[in-house]
């Protein structure tokens, strides 16, 4: 059976790498591939590579797309904690760190950089560590 290294390796390549909404870092198979063939297709052919280093080459691609997966369930981990425990601040009182900031949370805002709490006075206190948290009177 002949194999055509000069045929691309899915015909809808393009369409896919405009679907993507990930950084430019993300790594996915048909990457691979194409990274594959190339080696392949430019190899010196008095020293070809051995078929086991392309396995280790797969299984390490793999690792690395599992860890990639991994962290993002991580962060969805991470937010959703996040805002549940933004959710238990809403109604108490809090004072910042400084203590020069203190009222009652209606609002809670989370930002790639923390959490904010927004008091019923239109203040915000950026909740840190220091912050005081008391229930209600």
């Amino acid at each position: 059976m002949a194999i055509d290294f000069t045929a691309p390796v899915n015909a809808n390549t393009n369409a896919n790498a405009n679907k993507s909404t990930g950084s430019k870092t993300q790594v996915d198979y048909q990457s691979f591939l194409k990274l594959l063939m190339a080696q392949m297709k430019n190899q010196d052919p008095t020293k070809p590579m051995e078929s086991t280093e392309y396995v280790a080459q797969l299984a390490t691609f793999s690792q690395v797309e599992q860890s990639v997966q991994m962290n993002a369930r991580l962060d969805q981990i991470l937010q959703s904690s996040a805002l549940a425990q933004a959710d238990a601040l809403i109604g108490r009182n809090i004072t910042s760190a400084d203590g020069k900031t203190s009222g009652t949370v209606t609002e809670v805002r989370l930002a790639k950089d923390g959490v904010t709490a927004v008091l019923s006075d239109g203040k915000t206190v950026a909740v840190v560590a220091g912050v005081k948290v008391k229930a209600a009177a």
